[in-house]
């Protein structure tokens, strides 16, 4: 099993890289962890309690569950993601059953700043945007898709989501082995991964 780590800051356009990789490969050979669906349980807080959790944090997510997973996707056992609600800050109680594949993509803002799913990964890969680019498409996704008003989303921007990009999301670059710029000019490097992932097919 080839395991794919994906980071970068939010609104960087890992999904729309992870889609171009996706596009030209096999189907059915390769599948998608998304760090999104590991945000810790929250059932035991109010609603208004939960939307104070600092989202951007590395404690926000069930890293030992994600880890745990993906040991037992390479063991050959299917397991069960956690589906998660970004308008009720909280798991569904769904999950979503997920096969062991010959490749397994693992994407978040935040993969690369656990050690140990860190280690587990054989390429790892960090999107990388200009900030102002970032915060635009952030505004757009979080009000349209997650209900969020204008100035929810620009002041947890400045609170949590700037300094934690800063704090424990850039530093991970150096651990990168490829460094996608998103813009148009990324198809040499997206090829350059799927030329990888179909010696290993």
């Amino acid at each position: 099993m080839l395991i794919i780590g994906i980071a970068g800051g939010t609104g960087c356009g890992k999904t729309t890289v992870v889609n171009q990789i996706l596009n030209e490969l096999p189907e059915g050979e390769v599948s998608v962890i998304s760090q999104d669906s590991y945000y810790n349980d929250t059932s035991h807080l109010s609603f208004e309690e939960r939307v104070q959790i600092n989202f951007d944090h590395p404690r926000s997510i069930d890293f030992d569950l994600l880890v745990q997973h993906l040991k037992e996707l390479k063991q050959g056992k299917p397991i069960d993601q956690p589906v998660y609600s970004f308008v009720q800050h909280n798991r569904t109680g769904d999950t979503i059953h997920t096969l062991p594949r010959k490749v397994m993509i693992v994407e978040g803002i935040l993969v690369m700043s656990n050690p140990e799913l860190r280690d587990m990964f054989d390429i790892k890969i960090f999107v990388h945007a200009d900030s102002d680019e970032r915060l635009i498409r952030r505004l757009k996704r979080d009000i349209t898709e997650r209900g969020r008003d204008i100035n929810e989303v620009l002041s947890r921007y400045q609170n949590t989501l700037k300094p934690m990009h800063e704090q424990f999301i850039e530093p991970m670059k150096e651990y990168a082995d490829i460094i996608i710029p998103n813009n148009k000019y990324n198809t040499v490097a997206v090829d350059i991964v799927r030329t990888i992932i179909n010696e290993r097919l």
